[in-house]
């Protein structure tokens, strides 16, 4: 690469998704793991998983070598009812993460980690609509300038406050998911106050192109995940009615480099734009399928290291 890159991971490959879920592990579990994985960074997780005490997550950051690179809100963007919400979790989030020990500067970086990772989500009927564009319902005016307005909020609160870099994050089963979307949440929310987090299987999964879909918004693209898609699977569940963490459950998302998305051209491209900083790597998986994940993260990391990356 022509810019120093940091490959981290997040709590999803250990299925932390849903907070209310029974079976998630404990997260000192999952920074355990990360650290055996040889991860230097990850994300914060979804809202509640890592506690949100200063003390007791930086000791346990600096106790395995670890930073966090990124703070999600993962929630309903679309209510006005929901804004007290969202807006108290910015503020708790970016208190925490812009005082934990601070993930290193990389040439190339336009923004400072860690970021504020934005996805919408909550809502059945798009969440069963996930992958199939031409049966997703879109929001209309009201309801979209609704979304804008929230996004908008999170941002300048976690600019201005925190100087924390919002990046919103479109995400299968929400309802900024497809091409359409993408480009309208581009067009309505400044460049100023917002970057984009694009992630690979959510694009190759909403039947996008990564590489095509990188090169059309790089100039907002600050942050970018990496998944892998199993083929045999995705296309059983999009014959299905299925919600997306269901897909995921029955291994939709593989380790990277046995699924269907070019990473060479990911890494060419990369290399050809000069991108510089931090790149998740994610494999979202049902919290009670545990046995693969050091092994399938291994996968990912040696499939990377001789790609380029």
């Amino acid at each position: 690469m022509t810019a120093p890159i940091t490959i981290t991971t997040a709590p999803c490959c250990w299925g932390v998704d849903d907070v209310k879920n029974p079976h998630l592990p404990h997260w000192e579990k999952v920074l355990d793991e990360a650290r055996a994985a040889g991860f230097g960074g990850l994300e914060l997780g979804p809202y509640g998983y890592l506690p949100l005490d200063l003390d007791l997550v930086s000791a346990a950051l600096e106790k395995r070598g670890l930073r966090i690179v990124a703070g999600t809100i993962f929630d309903d963007l679309v209510s006005p009812a929901n804004r007290d919400n969202l807006l108290r979790q910015t503020d708790e989030i970016c208190a925490l993460i812009t005082q934990l020990p601070k993930p290193i500067a990389h040439a190339g970086q336009r923004f400072a980690a860690p970021y504020l990772t934005v996805m919408d989500w909550g809502h059945s009927e798009r969440d069963y609509a996930a992958g199939h564009s031409d049966r997703a319902s879109r929001l209309g005016g009201a309801a979209w300038e609704g979304m804008v307005d929230n996004i908008r909020a999170i941002a300048a609160l976690a600019r201005d406050k925190y100087g924390v870099r919002a990046t919103i994050h479109p995400h299968a089963g929400g309802h900024i998911e497809f091409a359409d979307e993408l480009e309208r949440i581009v067009n309505d929310i400044p460049a100023d106050l917002a970057g984009l987090c694009l992630d690979t299987g959510h694009m190759a999964y909403s039947g996008m192109d990564p590489v095509a879909t990188l090169r059309r918004y790089w100039d907002r693209v600050d942050y970018i995940h990496f998944k892998d898609i199993d083929v045999k699977v995705y296309q059983e569940v999009m014959r299905e009615r299925i919600r997306f963490f269901d897909a995921c459950a029955k291994g939709v998302m593989c380790p990277i480099g046995r699924g269907s998305i070019d990473y060479p051209a990911i890494h060419s491209f990369l290399t050809e734009l000069g991108y510089g900083g931090y790149i998740t790597i994610e494999q979202e998986r049902d919290p009670r399928n545990t046995g693969s994940i050091l092994d399938d993260l291994a996968a990912s990391r040696t499939f990377l290291a001789r790609t380029g990356f």
